[in-house]
């Protein structure tokens, strides 16, 4: 069955450690490639049953890479090899004898993927030992946490999710893929760097967008209170109980009749909210009271005829408190497994809060191949995350995965020479320096995040897309423009009725234009619109389709259909649990878009996969991820059991600090530093000063010394003592901080070579307003080219454009805008007031 996956043929060698290395070989193997892991002659650096899910479809080799033998064995193993992937920091493989550069001058069809904690030309950091934490910490990613954890005054904010891993291993795996696509058409590979700081950075974008003049609008009442208590000099000291009154109706939790607690997200669109509270029994009993749905809430609030529309996020105090202590009361007549059902029955979105553990052993989990069993050596039968991304017609083959196994060098070597080449015939490899993804059109469907990040990141290696939305809008400008400020960059903005007859002709014609289509939509969606396998088939039998949604896995499962966001997907599968601490206490993990941006990028990976099949074999395939496949590699540390595991004890809550006395959050004088050690360590600490004697303290009392010592003097000091002593160490930065030390004016460059971190001021952007962005800066190929794509054009913008494009005449333009069939703006303002 494996010779049907889309990298079948394709050989990689996995020198990596830890998670992300390790996760990019695994997700190419699950896809089909032949994967040889190297590990040291000790074992891997990380001792964790995780390493069974890491190196699933793996032959696992011992070398000595500091040998003559074991280097001329691995680059023997290198010489059959079509992807190389290490994540050490930058320099120590050519310190080991084994130079990607120079690899490449020989073997220019070679791909290499390096994936440090900071950026090789990070001067600074680059020699960190950069371990998750100290990556977290000087990424913002501990500070200022989620709005929540701010008015708590819990701040910084310990998460055990290995978020830079993660979104490390999504942007390196599609740019293996995106680069293994290009070179079945040039016969060129590629050197690539996507350094983790950079990653976590990019998975974090929709948190650090900086909109001068925002309007007053779009601020929550906890953005507001935040405001306030710092213009008034007061403490953050909001209990969890006392949060819940600043919390939007459509955006909580919910105690249930069983004590289970169930998380609403139906704000910002049309229909979600009304549905909901119908379903609850409520709604007509809220209109007489005054609520209200404007006809059209993109006017400036100023020209609306009410104070309140349902629908949109964030609604007023008054409106917030009314419906929230309406929607408490009825919660509580039924369990949460009830409120799961009637919510995705009705197609509004809702989920129960689980622990990790219940996911783990969830019946959709199971029947969707969400979560699969393995047959390990070491642990034996244990169930870990299924594929994270999979093709339709081959996504069977990924739910049975081969353990990992112990292999010699002379099998590993004889192993890859049997698998033959799988460069094309026709290939000739050419100097040609262009993005990976020059000439491919992509037609992008999608709303909120995860869809449209996946094609926002596409354009950035040369995909020409063109967005369609509504002709009227379905949700409100907190959801699209504002977002879309971040994934609307490059692309070209149409509005289209796309059920009207009319508008149907002209949307199947720009499906007959392009190489992808992307949506975000479950399979009731899909079907409707007709862009099943048989119904696009029947548009354009050439065109890669790709979907994501909430709860989908390769197989159908009873929640298949249910919609869903980022959120829910938190819930669902004990995200928010372990971040809140206890079923009372759920909270939402911390910043926008956590899960949603790194599906975006393995949707970006299904459409390389795609493409590549189709190079390949000439086979068109149809590309699937979802949220819900993506929150196993988010918890991948933790995310999987077997009979005897331990308990499931990872930190949680708001008052965890870290993993143990030395891997921790501490109060240095002046401000927060993390330590990432482990008892391997301890000798370390002799060389750092006032920490000699740290080994001879019982453990059970090493946080409160630590904690007294460390509060005697300022971070910068610790931070020369501990990288002295190469421990891992690093203050806790926040995100303003270094928008702020790293934001130059946008230049049309897209800041790879400026470190760990790079941004743009957009001092023109088409809204009117200053705009700094994150730049497209963590995919550092040497061959492919990155663009900088412009700021994001108004909705509609480019509506006239295309359409006239397809062949219509300007009169009968006109006459589509006046039958509302298309139009060429939402708004008069781009960003409504």
């Amino acid at each position: 069955m494996r010779e049907a996956l889309p990298f079948h043929g394709v050989k990689v060698v996995d020198f990596g450690q830890y998670i992300a290395g390790p996760a990019v070989a695994m997700i190419l193997g699950d896809l089909g490639a032949t994967v040889i892991h190297i590990d040291p002659p000790e074992g891997p650096l990380w001792d964790s049953p995780a390493n069974a899910t890491l190196n699933r479809n793996k032959l696992l080799v011992e070398l000595d890479l500091k040998t003559d033998g074991g280097r001329t064995e691995a680059l023997a193993l290198i010489a059959e090899a079509d992807i190389v992937i290490e994540n050490f920091r930058p320099g120590v493989m050519k310190r080991l004898g084994i130079d990607f550069a120079a690899l490449r001058q020989t073997r220019p069809e070679l791909i290499t993927v390096s994936i440090p904690g900071f950026a090789s030309n990070d001067e600074l950091r680059r020699e960190w030992r950069a371990f998750e934490s100290v990556i977290a910490a000087s990424s913002g990613v501990f500070t200022d946490m989620g709005l929540n954890r701010v008015l708590m005054g819990v701040n910084p904010s310990f998460s055990p999710l290995p978020l830079a891993s993660a979104y490390g291993t999504m942007l390196a795996v599609s740019a293996a893929a995106l680069a293994l696509q290009a070179r079945a058409k040039t016969g060129l590979g590629d050197q690539i760097e996507v350094p983790l700081a950079s990653a976590v950075m990019e998975g974090l974008c929709y948190n650090s967008i900086k909109i001068d003049d925002y309007p007053l609008r779009y601020q929550t009442q906890r953005e507001q209170e935040i405001e306030r208590r710092r213009g008034e000099g007061l403490p953050m000291d909001v209990t969890y109980d006392d949060l819940q009154a600043f919390l939007d109706p459509f955006y909580r939790s919910y105690p249930c009749k069983d004590g289970r607690s169930f998380y609403v997200v139906c704000p910002s669109h049309k229909f979600h909210a009304k549905r909901c509270l119908q379903t609850l029994g409520i709604y007509g009993e809220l209109v007489a009271e005054g609520l209200r749905e404007e006809p059209d809430t993109y006017l400036p609030a100023s020209e609306w005829s009410s104070d309140v529309s349902l629908g949109v996020y964030p609604l007023p105090k008054f409106w917030a408190d009314k419906i929230s202590e309406r929607m408490k009361a009825v919660f509580l007549t039924r369990t949460a497994k009830e409120w799961e059902r009637i919510f995705g029955k009705g197609q509004f979105p809702g989920a129960p809060h689980r622990w990790l553990q219940e996911w783990i052993s969830d019946d959709h989990a199971d029947m969707a191949g969400l979560m699969i069993e393995v047959d390990d050596p070491i642990y034996g039968r244990m169930i870990q995350p299924g594929p994270m991304v999979w093709l339709e017609e081959s996504g069977e083959a990924m739910l049975a995965p081969t353990p990992r196994r112990k292999a010699d060098f002379d099998g590993a070597l004889s192993t890859l020479r049997a698998m033959g080449s799988s460069l094309p015939k026709s290939a000739a490899a050419s100097e040609k320096t262009s993005g990976w993804l020059d000439g491919i059109r992509v037609l992008d469907l999608c709303n909120v995040i995860a869809g449209p990040h996946s094609v926002s990141y596409l354009s950035r290696f040369g995909a020409e897309v063109i967005k369609i939305d509504p002709a009227t809008p379905l949700f409100d400008c907190w959801n699209t423009v504002i977002f879309g400020m971040t994934h609307m960059r490059g692309k070209k903005s149409v509005l289209l009725d796309i059920g009207s007859p009319d508008g149907r002709k002209l949307f199947e014609q720009l499906v007959r234009s392009v190489d992808v289509v992307v949506w975000n939509a479950t399979d009731r969606q899909v079907q409707s619109k007709g862009l099943d396998a048989e119904g696009l088939k029947e548009i354009n039998p050439d065109a890669i389709f790709c979907q994501l949604d909430c709860f989908g896995g390769v197989r159908k499962g009873p929640r298949t259909n249910y919609l869903g966001y980022d959120d829910l997907v938190q819930a669902a599968t004990g995200i928010m649990l372990r971040f809140g601490g206890s079923m009372k206490t759920p909270e939402e993990h911390a910043h926008v878009g956590t899960i949603d941006v790194m599906c975006g990028f393995g949707a970006a990976l299904g459409v390389a996969a795609a493409l590549y099949q189709k190079q390949m074999t000439g086979k068109v395939g149809r590309a699937r991820t979802s949220l819900s496949a993506l929150s196993g590699l988010a918890q991948m540390p933790f995310c999987f059991d077997y009979h005897g595991r331990a308990p499931f004890d990872e930190p949680s809550g708001p008052a965890a600090r870290g993993y143990h006395a030395l891997h921790r959050l501490y109060r240095a004088e002046d401000c927060w530093i993390v330590i990432a050690a482990s008892e391997k360590d301890l000798p370390r600490f002799k060389d750092v000063e006032s920490l000699e004697g740290i080994a001879a303290i019982a453990e059970r009392e090493r946080v409160e010394v630590l904690s007294a010592i460390i509060a005697t003097a300022p971070a910068k000091l610790w931070m020369e003592r501990f990288q002295t002593a190469g421990i891992g160490a690093a203050i806790c930065d926040n995100i303003e901080a270094i928008r702020a030390a790293t934001s130059r004016p946008a230049d049309g460059t897209p800041g790879t070579d400026r470190g760990s971190y790079s941004f743009s001021v957009y001092a023109d952007h088409p809204s009117g307003h200053t705009v700094t962005h994150l730049d497209p800066h963590a995919v550092r190929p040497v061959q492919g080219v990155i663009y900088a794509r412009p700021p994001a054009e108004k909705y509609g913008a480019s509506t006239r454009e295309v359409v006239k494009a397809l062949g219509l005449t300007e009169a009968a333009v006109d006459e589509l805008i006046t039958g509302r069939t298309i139009s060429e703006s939402w708004s008069g303002e781009y960003l409504p007031s």
